[in-house]
């Protein structure tokens, strides 16, 4: 075993990570193969942080890790309507002229309403069938959460409900989960377009308002009611035949309901993102603080690099410099235009 004298390391420390014979392994591959033949009090921390600091291994190294950063879940609506999730289901096969629906979900009851469209609607038609399906029926909301699509993302969307005084909030990009409701309703209304619609696929826009009925009038695990039953405080009947004047309660009877009904939600929810949370969170790790000013690798998993094979890419580039935090999770850098 031979030591190695302190103005000698480095280079040793190069030889044994970053040669080619080498290959830049990890620490415990590393420190391994010096260990055989050398020795210096400090080595095993210089061996960690020699690699550590390798940006030849932040780039190109897969992280095994557990995702970091623990559930951020939205701020709990207080009623009905105040807090909106939106999206669009596109692509569809042409059904009475309508290729588009756009979905829209209370995330307080989770009543959902599905707007068929003839394409997907430019800024300004987008503002007219927002105010004519959702304004005219349930008033002007508080906050609206959808993801980054042009539309959503448009200065005249954003002056059209900042006139309004709606808060828009943006799903990260590619992640979805924090336009949850939306994706779930549009999960649940193409799973019952396939049960009902023809061969031809043709008749989806005819089944588009049983749909919503059948979504409205189903309990939902995380409220614990419908949705008919935490706006209207009752359940429409199935059938016509089926509805009588016992069936409408008392004013004063009707107004108490509801507001249990409205507490009942309130609590349901809370319980239900609380143990969402302590699940996602087993399999996350908390998330590193940053500055403004700091300097970041990024994931090239979801960047489309100008290389012949993403096989070959880099899995990390950068660093970038940090220019504002968005929430304790989620960051805004300073990236070159190629990567706007």
């Amino acid at each position: 075993m031979l030591f190695v004298p302190e103005k000698e390391r480095q280079e040793l420390l190069i030889m044994f990570h970053d040669s080619k014979p080498a290959g830049h392994p990890g620490i415990t591959k590393t420190l391994t193969s010096i260990s055989r033949q050398f020795w210096w009090p400090t080595m095993r921390q210089d061996v960690r942080l020699f690699v550590l600091a390798c940006q030849v291994c932040a780039r190109s190294k897969t992280s095994k890790s557990l995702p970091v950063g623990l559930l951020q879940p939205l701020p709990m609506p207080k009623r009905p309507w105040s807090h909106l999730s939106m999206d669009f289901i596109v692509d569809l096969p042409k059904s009475k002229g309508h290729t588009v629906v756009l979905t829209v979900v209370d995330r307080f009851s989770k009543m959902a309403h599905f707007v068929p469209l003839p394409k997907l609607p430019t800024t300004k038609e987008l503002a007219v069938v927002f105010a004519r399906e959702i304004v005219r029926i349930h008033g002007v909301p508080s906050e609206i959460v959808s993801d980054r699509g042009a539309q959503f993302v448009s200065r005249f969307w954003r002056v059209f409900c900042a006139e309004m005084g709606v808060r828009l909030a943006f799903s990260s990009a590619y992640h979805p989960q924090t336009n949850g409701a939306a994706e779930r309703a549009n999960q649940g209304l193409e799973q019952y377009i396939r049960c009902f619609t023809t061969l031809q696929q043709d008749n989806w826009s005819e089944l588009l308002h049983w749909a919503e009925y059948a979504r409205n009038n189903a309990v939902n695990e995380a409220t614990g009611h419908s949705p008919f039953s935490a706006i209207y405080g009752f359940f429409p009947p199935a059938l016509p035949l089926q509805f009588t004047e016992q069936a409408i309660p008392a004013l004063d009877d009707h107004l108490t309901q509801l507001q249990e009904i409205w507490r009942q939600i309130r609590e349901n929810m809370e319980r239900n993102v609380a143990v969402q949370k302590r699940k996602a969170d087993r399999h996350r790790l908390q998330a590193p603080s940053y500055n403004v000013g700091d300097r970041v690798w990024l994931s090239t998993r979801n960047v489309k690099l100008r290389v012949p094979s993403m096989k070959m890419a880099p899995r990390f580039i950068g660093p970038y410099k940090i220019i504002r935090r968005i929430n304790p999770v989620a960051y805004a850098l300073a990236l070159p235009k190629h990567l706007r």
